[in-house]
């Protein structure tokens, strides 16, 4: 076992003998501040990771030092299926997790990840700044959380080791990581894939011994996650436009004074402006070094994959909750 590993273990054993006594261990004094530690499993400066340590640094100085946050980057404290239980139980104060991986738990996010719902960034960023993403915000409530913010992170696409997918058939046979959700485990079987669910880092290992042969995520992630050294095939399927979202621990939430959440729920509000506009500037700078690194690009027979994703939204879209969600989505199309 690695250092890294050792200490990680020995740092979550500590919080668990604290969550058992009923304390919010992460909320700890240090040099008389209140410490929050927020989590993501993105490398040091990426996007989601940046706007948390914006809102630390926002908290730190309106509250003259008294709240901070100290941000675990690169999945330092685990995955982010790990991080949604941490999170939960008060473990953990702050996680910035994707939606697929929240789908079984919080249903409602579900809506937000299936196949096709958004067209571009634009129609994503209307559904997530009105009352579509105000509604699923809420909907984390029930079970132990409190829905800070939702980041978009653009369109996310296949990528593999063997050739372009311009077609469903193309993907016949070809081992894709997804994420673990039923969603894109689903769609990649309608598309004939073998749908592969595996944490992000151990996707690169994964696709270098030929475990698997590809997977799919947004370009900034296949850009920093290396992805592209073992997967020189990029193509641009845009199947989907699932976003990231911000959560705090209930019980860290409830611990602060009346203003002190309403001051960090509008930073975190504000961070998705810092967030979107660090996305932007580094969306484009990957994809310069990833086309500079000689990936081979393709466009798809989008008809042909929209068509193929049907049986599952109207598979999804039986339950009334998700179809209501569905239609105010396509509305704002």
């Amino acid at each position: 076992m690695t250092d890294g590993a050792m200490g990680r273990r020995r740092f979550l054993a500590g919080l668990t003998g604290a969550c058992a006594l009923g304390a919010a261990p992460l909320l700890r004094a240090d040099g008389g501040a209140r410490v929050l530690t927020a989590t993501d499993v993105h490398v040091k400066d990426y996007p989601t990771v940046e706007a948390v340590r914006w809102i630390g640094e926002q908290l730190e100085r309106d509250t003259d030092g008294r709240l901070r946050i100290r941000m675990y980057h690169a999945g330092q404290l685990g995955r982010e299926s790990e991080a949604i239980d941490m999170a939960r139980f008060g473990a953990i104060d702050i996680t910035r997790v994707y939606t697929g991986a929240l789908n079984n738990a919080f249903p409602l996010t579900q809506a937000l990840c299936l196949p096709y719902v958004f067209d571009s960034v634009p129609h994503l960023r209307r559904a997530l700044d009105g009352e579509v993403g105000a509604h699923v915000l809420r909907g984390f409530e029930a079970r132990g959380l409190v829905g800070l913010a939702i980041y978009d992170s653009g369109p996310r696409c296949f990528y593999n080791i063997k050739h372009p997918i311009v077609e469903p058939a193309d993907l016949h046979g070809l081992k894709i990581r997804v994420p673990v959700s039923d969603i894109f485990i689903r769609m990649l079987r309608l598309f004939g894939a073998n749908p592969t669910p595996l944490p992000l880092g151990e996707v690169f290992s994964a696709m270098e011994t030929h475990m698997i042969d590809g997977a799919e995520n947004n370009m900034r992630a296949f850009q920093s996650s290396r992805h592209f050294e073992a997967a020189r095939y990029w193509s641009h399927s845009d199947h989907s436009y699932a976003p990231d979202v911000l959560l705090m621990s209930r019980r860290t939430f409830d611990t602060l004074a009346p203003r002190d959440r309403d001051r960090l729920v509008g930073l975190a509000r504000e961070s998705v402006q810092v967030m979107r506009g660090l996305w932007e500037k580094q969306e484009d700078e990957a994809r310069r070094i990833v086309v500079e690194s000689g990936v081979k690009f393709n466009e798809v027979d989008l008809p042909a994959f929209r068509a193929a994703a049907q049986p599952l939204i109207a598979q999804y879209r039986h339950d009334p909750a998700i179809d209501a969600l569905y239609r105010r989505i396509r509305e704002l199309a």
